[in-house]
Formats: C-alpha cells, structure tokens, sequence
C-alpha cells in the first residue's frame, strides 16, 4: 500500500498531495453560501486522466436530503448524461440500535438522465454534514463511457451514520466537461468543493 503524503496542514489547504505513483494537481476550490447548485464549467479536459472533486462539510438547508451531481457535455448549458450506476451503503445509528448494509435500488440508475444520488438522506441540524469524493476518469475521451466512483460519509437525518458506495457510468463517447452539484431539495447551506487532477 502507498503512503500519502500531506504537503500542507489542511485538507481544505492542499494544493499538492503526493499518491502512490500519481500527484494531485489543485485546479479549483468553490463554497456554498445559500446555493441553488455548484457547477464546475471549466478546468476539467484533456490536461488529467483522472479528476478527484472533494466535499468538505457540505450541509443543507433542508432536512432529509440527497446530494447529488450530473454531468455535461457542452460546458454546462444541459446536464443530462445518461448514466448506469450502482449503489450500496454501510450504516449504524448512535445509540447501537441499528448498523446494517445494504444495496440500494432506490438511489441507482438505469440508464437514466437524471442526476445521481451520492448519500441518503441528509440531516440539516447544525451539526450535520456529509464529506467525500468522486473520482471522473478520462472525461475527454471521445471512445470510451465516462466511468466514476463515490465515497461519501455523513451525518443521516436520524442520528446515524452512513458510509455510500456508488459507482457508474456516464453513457456517452461525448467529452465531458462540466460537473453540477446540488441538492434534491433546497439550496446548498455551506461547504466546499475542491477539484483536482491526478498527474
């Protein structure tokens, strides 16, 4: 197994993190204040064959909600990738009267436009939140699907934790070059969004 090695205090701070055989090269880093959504329309192309976007503390303005992302094709005016996934999650509750693990039919796609769930059911109670990341290989290739994966953490609306697993791929040989996030429901309350590639 490589070892990572941090070049600045922070995670919130990197801009060079050293994995395995491959560096991460920072491109962008945006923060949610009340957002309808945040899109990524640029800094995504030829230059990575693979791009890593973190979430740092992303927390809704509304209860039991899903964050969730799509895809684009011509630099973020539609956002309708048609994608196939799969999704599984690991969760327990504080006061130890639940932990199971489990697929999930209801947060996958089959062949399917709409946007893709990455966690189930966030809380809005100060404290609550969901970090992770999703990692898009080879977005410019115009031979191959767009495949991508998820791991994201978080603060459930019924005081549990809950780890997603998702996985997929975008249906298309079309570059993709912009990425949308938001939730299922309301804005965005806070958070960050930090974009890089992996040299």
């Amino acid at each position: 197994m490589s070892l990572i090695k941090l070049n600045n205090r922070a995670v919130k701070d990197i801009t060079s993190l050293g994995v395995g055989t491959g560096e991460l090269k920072f491109i962008s880093k945006q923060t949610a204040s009340s957002s309808a959504s945040i899109s990524f329309t640029s800094g995504i192309d030829s230059t990575y064959k693979e791009y890593v976007f973190y979430f740092v503390n992303m927390h809704p303005a509304t209860d039991t909600v899903d964050f969730q992302f799509n895809m684009s094709t011509d630099g973020g005016s539609n956002y309708n990738v048609t994608k196939t996934t799969t999704f599984f999650r690991a969760t327990h509750r504080e006061d130890d009267s639940l932990a199971e693990l489990g697929y999930r039919t209801g947060n996958d796609l089959a062949q399917s436009t709409s946007d893709q769930v990455l966690n189930d059911r966030l809380g809005n109670g100060n404290d609550e939140s969901l970090s992770g990341c999703l990692h898009l290989f080879n977005p410019s290739s115009t031979t191959f699907v767009k495949h991508f994966l998820a791991t994201i953490n978080e603060y459930q609306d019924n005081d549990r934790s809950s780890k997603s697993f998702i996985s997929g791929y975008g249906n298309t040989t079309s570059a993709v070059d912009a990425i949308k996030f938001q939730m299922s429901s309301g804005n965005i309350d806070s958070g960050d969004i930090l974009l890089y590639g992996v040299n």
